[in-house]
């Protein structure tokens, strides 16, 4: 086989060029080839002189541009590639932290704002702000704080009389509230199950309170209304119809709040993040919150026997004894972070502490015989483990929700204690767990 194939005789002019523009037919003109003669780019310089800098000026013969061409910008073949980028997501620490990258950012939105002709200002497309709203919709502003009431005159203005004690907590007023909440719950369990779940509808409605208050500081907009009466009245339905009811109560208070934002002027209310976080408070304080209810509807039937309300008296001895045990072992000997990011002052030892004194303060229950329903120490101490797990995981989800919002503290209704969600967090996970081991276990039957 020759390379005559590739020949091109007198013979082949009609037929075109495989990789070329030339024409395909004798008929078609001819366009003048690219050409660098004198008329185009001027006379050439010789070799042996010095280099000008200048560059030859590229062009059809003649110098013309072919007819019906546009003047095409010197970076037009570099627009292919304008739609790849090699740019990573920016953390909106570093925008903050970075004045070159908040800068860039500033400059390439105003690039943006230029070629629409808008004035207002344009959300850059090509990168995204962990950490924001994605939608770019503004919140209210962040209260960095109340305002404190002016001092009266002839009173000092420096500490309490009772100064906290090193971990922050006020010692002597903790326990003297502790023991009063503790008399008022034992007072409405002695006298029947409907006063215990007025109880808990009343101390959730104030942590729902206190949770939409907190959120709203800091630039969020919940719907309050219907979140704080869903959370209220979560477990009065429950005792009420049981499970189902909860499923009710969360739906209905979605598609209130959901409906409410349907009646916003536009977008900026930022229905998303705020129906969202209306809804971790619905979840967090009233579903979990109604379990309680749950557990004291097992004794709800007259004449039935207390298996409820024993077991929620059992659960709050638990969870009490877990948080004492985790303060003092913690305060003594914590050395090693539980979770440094949620809370420095969490402690694997305080942990430690806090499962055995749980541990032995349902033990002794079980030995002196204090319960009717829980008999049986094995029964006793499944239910000191899932305490003893579960109560740090609620005081942990509390205090990074804490965090994240930049809090001390959700409320300061209990004295000594913060928030009623303060003193209450490690109770509504608890509770969940709680029931169901009661259901499954029957300690009545042993």
């Amino acid at each position: 086989m020759t390379d005559d194939i590739w020949r091109r005789d007198a013979d082949d002019e009609g037929r075109g060029s495989l990789f070329d523009d030339e024409p395909t037919s004798a008929v078609e003109p001819v366009e003048p080839a690219l050409s660098l003669d004198d008329a185009a780019t001027g006379q050439l310089p010789h070799w042996t002189e010095p280099a000008t800098g200048e560059v030859p000026r590229l062009g059809r013969a003649g110098g013309e541009q072919p007819s019906g061409a546009t003047a095409r910008p010197a970076d037009d073949e570099l627009d292919v590639w304008s739609t790849f980028t090699s740019e990573a997501p920016v953390w909106r620490d570093d925008l903050e932290e970075s004045p070159s990258a908040t800068g860039e950012v500033a400059r390439t939105t105003g690039q943006t704002a230029a070629i629409t002709g808008s004035t207002a200002a344009v959300r850059e497309p090509a990168r995204i702000t962990i950490g924001t709203d994605p939608s770019g919709m503004p919140r209210r502003p962040v209260q960095t704080g109340r305002r404190r009431p002016a001092p009266t005159p002839g009173r000092p203005s420096g500490p309490a009389r009772t100064a906290p004690d090193a971990g922050g907590r006020n010692l002597p007023v903790a326990v003297a509230v502790g023991v009063l909440i503790a008399a008022v719950f034992i007072a409405t369990v002695l006298w029947r199950p409907a006063a215990v779940v007025a109880l808990i509808a009343v101390v959730i409605g104030l942590g729902a309170v206190e949770f939409y208050d907190k959120v709203a500081e800091r630039g969020y907009r919940p719907a309050v209304v219907p979140g704080v009466i869903a959370c209220a009245a979560a477990p009065v339905a429950a005792y009420w119809l049981g499970e189902t009811a909860i499923v009710l109560v969360v739906t209905f208070a979605f598609l209130v709040t959901a409906f409410g934002f349907i009646g916003a002027r536009g977008v900026e209310a930022g229905p998303l993040p705020n129906v969202s976080i209306t809804m971790l408070g619905v979840v967090w304080i009233g579903v979990l919150g109604s379990f309680a209810s749950l557990i004291v509807g097992l004794s709800a039937l007259p004449g039935s026997p207390p298996w409820g309300t024993d077991t929620l008296v059992l659960v709050a001895i638990g969870v009490v004894a877990n948080d004492v045990g985790a303060y003092f072992i913690g305060s003594a000997a914590g050395r090693t972070p539980l979770r440094e990011w949620i809370s420095p002052s969490k402690s694997v030892e305080g942990l430690i502490g806090g499962a055995l004194f749980t541990i032995v303060a349902l033990v002794v229950v079980g030995i002196t015989e204090r319960s009717d329903t829980w008999t049986s120490t094995g029964h006793l101490l499944l239910l000191a483990v899932v305490i003893a797990v579960m109560a740090p995981m609620g005081d942990l989800v509390e205090s990074m929700f804490k965090r994240n919002l930049d809090v001390k503290d959700f409320g300061s209704i209990v004295k000594g204690h913060g928030g009623i969600l303060d003193r209450f967090d490690g109770f509504v996970v608890v509770l969940p767990a709680a029931y169901y081991l009661t259901i499954v276990l029957e300690p009545w039957t042993a």
